[in-house]
């Protein structure tokens, strides 16, 4: 075989395999949250937000923020910004205690991701 009729065979395959490489590592993860996981805060925030590494679909998004006895102290629905990196949601008043942030969403490309974290309202 010919070094010209190998280079129109090998570029674009190789071409193929690198796109559908990085194509099998697109997820959305968490990339910063507010409040972060694990902190104290001495006042309770007005909403929570998580902003990803990757777009989101605006559709399949849940964000839930529960206090420990599991009620979702979110006060509306999430939404996702006008570039798809950021959810947040607004919370009631929250009270002293311990809170479990939980997450749910699904990357422009279909792949879905969910998790969550904790932070604490510490009493003033």
């Amino acid at each position: 075989m010919s070094a010209r009729k190998l280079l129109t065979v090998a570029v674009p395959l190789l071409v193929a395999l690198v796109s559908a490489t990085r194509m099998v590592w697109a997820h959305s993860f968490p990339e910063q949250e507010n409040p972060a996981a694990g902190a104290t805060l001495a006042a309770p925030p007005a909403q929570v937000s998580i902003k990803y590494d990757a777009p989101i679909e605006k559709l399949f998004d849940s964000l839930q923020v529960l206090d420990s006895t599991g009620q979702d102290k979110a006060a509306g629905s999430p939404e996702v910004s006008s570039d798809g990196y950021q959810l947040s949601v607004p919370v009631a008043t929250l009270t002293p205690g311990d809170y479990t942030v939980k997450w749910r969403v699904v990357c422009v490309d279909t792949h879905h991701t969910e998790g969550s974290y904790t932070f604490t309202v510490k009493t003033p």
